[in-house]
């Protein structure tokens, strides 16, 4: 979408790491020349108001933070962005699932598979402060191509073919 003026990003201010992917996303709108209007919901009240308000603002898609509140609300979040027809991604597949446009974040089945690697070492007697500090390396894009339909979008192709998943 070249002609993009302003996006949107839906953030908790509560959530420790808040500032830091707010610096990430103005630093990426400034560099391509596009407005980032950052919203702020904390409760299920909030969440109405922000989407009323990006009904104003009118950008050109949103950017959903990471973060429990919203990965408790994707049902709903994907509804929202619907209702609005407001191209979205999030990094939780069950968004996508649920009717949002795209995700891209960490594999849960390899989070899982970590996290049951490190139960079993420390059940094995392994102390957990000795254990590396591990983070997931892979990344899932899914992409939700009736939800791209509704919003008259043309997914590109070089895209769908590096989607790890096309919902159709």
């Amino acid at each position: 979408m070249p002609d993009a003026k302003a996006v949107a990003t839906l953030v908790n201010p509560t959530n420790h790491s808040t500032k830091l992917q707010i610096t990430n996303l103005q630093t990426t709108a400034n560099a391509i020349g596009v407005q980032l209007h950052v919203l702020e919901a904390t409760t299920d009240i909030d969440l109405e108001a922000v989407f009323t308000r990006l009904s104003e603002l009118r950008p050109i898609g949103l950017v959903i933070d990471n973060d429990a509140f919203f990965l408790g609300r994707t049902e709903r979040l994907a509804a929202l962005t619907a209702r609005g027809l407001l191209p979205s991604i999030f990094q939780y597949r069950a968004f996508v699932a649920a009717g949002g446009l795209m995700s891209y974040g960490p594999s849960i089945l390899e989070s899982l598979r970590m996290m049951t690697s490190y139960i079993s070492r420390v059940l094995k007697g392994e102390k957990p402060a000795e254990l590396p500090v591990a983070q997931p390396t892979g990344v899932e894009l899914i992409i939700n191509l009736k939800t791209a339909k509704m919003f008259g979008l043309t997914v590109p192709t070089a895209l769908l073919l590096r989607a790890d998943e096309v919902i159709e």
